[in-house]
């Protein structure tokens, strides 16, 4: 059991990463922002990146939120990834 819910966590933080890079590279594009692509990484992404923009002061023009979040999930994911093998 403990094999799949690893197997689960690093999926999940896999496709979060993919979500978030996704979304900064998308940003420099003039997209609608009612477009179902833009929607859909919007709501996946946005309950990490929302509090860290609380948290973390933007560069200028530059919101380095993302960078701040992939580096999060990727110290958080041998954490969670211990813990579940320890089950």
């Amino acid at each position: 059991m403990s094999a799949i819910l690893t197997t689960f966590v690093e999926t999940l933080i896999t496709v979060l990463s993919y979500a978030i890079i996704i979304r900064a590279l998308i940003s420099w594009f003039p997209i609608a922002p009612t477009s179902p692509i833009i929607r859909i990484l919007d709501d996946v992404t946005e309950p990490i990146l929302s509090p860290l923009r609380r948290i973390v002061p933007r560069l200028g023009m530059m919101d380095i939120t993302p960078i701040v979040a992939l580096v999060l999930l990727r110290l958080l994911e041998p954490l969670l990834v211990a813990g579940l093998q320890g089950i």
